[in-house]
C-alpha cells in the first residue's frame, strides 16, 4: 500500500535523524455551565490574567475572565498532566482539574458529553480518532497557534494533527512500538521472527508461566506488521479510500500465516494477555521479549536497569517489519465555555518544555523539533531505537471509517490465534463487516 508513503517516510526519517543526530471517568467535573452550541473562535480579549506577575507575553491570547479548565488524561500519564497543570495555573491564574479517561475513549465520551457541557475543555486523543471528531464538528481548529505549531513540530506530527486540510491538533508525542528485550536472557536482539521462534523454543515453559516473547496478539495495533509488511493495508489512496480495503489481500494473508506460526512458542489464549500481565512477567524475567511502545519505557528501565534493550521489530518473511505509527495530540472541545484558555493550555502543554517533561516522566518521543535536539533526547539510546523503527512505520488513517476497523479485526485475530481459523476466512469476514459498517449497515 502507498499509505502516505512518500510523505510519511520522509517525515519519519527526518524525525529519526533529528533524534539520532542532535479523577475519575464521571462527568461531574465538566464545565456544565457551557452553552449547548460550539464555542466561537472569538479574538483574544484583555481579560483575567493580564495583571499578574506571570502575565502572558504581548500578542498572546488571554484567558477569559473567571476561566477554569477540565482536562482528560490517561491514568498512565496523569503525573505529567498534573505537573503541566500546576505550571499553567501559576503562569495564567487558571485553575485546572484533571480527570482520567483513556485516550481511545475520549472522542466517544466527547460525542456524548460535549453538547451537554459535561466534557473536558481539552482532550488528548490518538490521531486516528481525529477524523471522526472533526467531521462531527466536535473540535475547534488550532487557528491562533497554527503557524507556530507547524514551524515547531515534525512534518509527520502535523499530518497526524490535521484533517481535510485543517489543523486541529497540538501534537505532543510520536508513538510506534518496538521490541523490548531482557539482555540477561537474550544476548542479542533477534533479527527475524524465525530467530524469535528459535530462541523461544529454548526458553518457553508454559508450566512455569515463562515465555520467550509476549505481545497483545488480539490487538490489531500491535499486529499490523503481520498485515502490512508483506503487502496488506487498511485503506487505499493514501488511507482515504474506505472502499479499497487490503486486509484480506494475498500479502496480508501471507503475513498472518507467519503470525499463526508464533502460537507454537506462545501457547496461551489471546484473552489471557493484557498489558498488566505482560508487564508483570517482563519485569520479573518470565518474559524475555515484549513488543510494546514508549509508554512502558520508564517502568521497564526501573525494573531492568542496564539489562533493558530495545530493537526494531523483527523481520517477517525476510522483509523489514512495518509498524503502525501514531501521534498523540491535544485538541480543544468545540463546546468549551473558555476557548481562549483551552487553546492556550493545549499550546502550553504541547510545547518544548512540556514535551521534555513528558519524556522524562514516561519515556515518550517528542514531536517538537527543538526538543528532539535536546541532550535529554539525543543522549537516550531508547528514544533513538524508537526513531529507528519510525523509519519503517505507517500512520494510522484518520478518516472516520478507521473507527470501523478495530472491532472486526480484533475479532479476527483471536479467531486465528485461539481457534486455528484459516487467516483468509477470518479476514474475509472482517472485511465484509467493515464494509457494512462503512456503508451504514449493521455488520452481519
Amino acid at each position: 500500500m502507498n499509505l502516505k508513503k512518500l510523505m510519511v517516510l520522509t517525515a519519519a526519517c527526518s524525525m529519526a535523524m533529528s533524534i539520532t543526530a542532535c479523577g475519575s471517568n464521571n462527568n461531574a467535573g465538566g464545565n456544565a455551565a457551557a452553552t449547548n452550541a460550539p464555542a466561537d473562535n472569538a479574538a483574544a480579549t484583555d481579560n483575567a490574567g493580564a495583571g499578574s506577575d506571570n502575565a502572558p507575553a504581548a500578542g498572546e491570547i488571554v484567558p477569559e475572565e473567571g476561566a477554569s479548565l477540565v482536562i482528560w488524561e490517561s491514568k498512565e500519564e496523569r503525573q505529567f498532566a498534573e505537573e503541566v497543570a500546576k505550571q499553567f495555573t501559576a503562569k495564567y491564574n487558571v485553575p485546572v482539574k484533571i480527570e482520567e479517561v483513556a485516550p481511545p475513549d475520549q472522542v466517544g465520551k466527547l460525542t456524548q458529553d460535549g453538547p451537554s457541557g459535561l466534557a473536558a475543555d481539552v482532550i488528548i486523543i490518538p490521531h486516528d480518532n481525529l477524523g471522526k471528531a472533526a467531521s462531527a464538528s466536535l473540535l475547534l481548529p488550532n487557528d491562533i497557534f497554527a503557524e507556530q505549531t507547524k514551524a515547531e513540530n515534525t512534518e509527520a506530527s502535523i499530518v497526524g494533527s490535521s484533517y481535510d486540510g485543517e489543523l486541529y491538533g497540538y501534537p505532543r508525542a510520536a508513538e510506534t512500538y518496538a521490541l523490548f528485550y531482557n539482555k540477561s536472557l537474550v544476548k542479542e536482539a533477534p533479527k527475524s521472527f524465525d530467530d524469535v521462534i528459535a530462541f523461544s523454543k529454548t526458553f518457553t515453559d508454559k508450566a512455569k508461566n515463562r515465555y520467550g516473547i509476549m505481545w497483545e496478539v488480539g490487538n490489531m495495533y500491535f499486529n499490523y506488521p503481520f498485515i502490512a509488511t508483506t503487502g496488506g493495508y487498511l485503506f487505499g489512496k493514501d488511507g482515504t479510500d474506505k472502499d479499497d480495503i487490503g486486509l484480506n489481500n494475498e500479502g496480508a494473508i501471507k503475513g498472518l500465516t507467519e503470525f499463526a506460526k508464533l502460537k507454537e512458542v506462545l501457547p496461551i489464549k489471546s484473552g489471557d494477555i493484557n498489558p498488566d500481565i505482560k508487564r508483570s512477567l517482563f519485569n520479573s524475567g518470565d518474559v524475555a521479549m515484549d513488543i510494546t511502545g514508549p509508554w512502558e519505557l520508564a517502568g521497564y528501565k526501573e525494573a531492568l536497569g542496564d539489562n533493558l534493550g530495545i530493537a526494531p521489530v523483527p523481520t517477517i518473511d525476510g522483509k523489514t517489519a512495518i509498524t503502525f505509527s501514531g501521534i498523540k495530540i491535544f485538541t480543544v472541545n468545540a463546546y468549551t465555555q473558555y476557548p481562549n484558555a483551552a487553546k492556550l493550555y493545549a499550546h502550553f502543554a504541547s510545547g518544548k518544555d512540556s514535551q521534555l517533561t513528558l519524556n522524562k516522566l514516561v519515556g515518550s518521543v517528542p514531536t517538537n523539533l527543538e526538543a528532539l535536539k535536546d541532550p535529554q533526547i539525543t543522549g537516550d539510546e531508547f528514544v533513538s531505537a524508537f526513531a529507528e523503527q519510525a523509519k519503517n512505520s505507517q500512520p494510522m488513517p484518520s478518516i472516520p471509517e478507521m473507527g470501523n476497523v478495530w472491532s472486526p479485526v480484533n475479532a479476527a485475530l483471536p479467531a486465528i490465534w485461539d481457534n486455528n481459523t484459516d487467516p483468509k476466512a477470518a479476514m474475509d469476514k472482517a472485511v465484509e463487516q467493515i464494509k457494512d459498517l462503512n456503508n451504514g449497515a449493521s455488520a452481519q
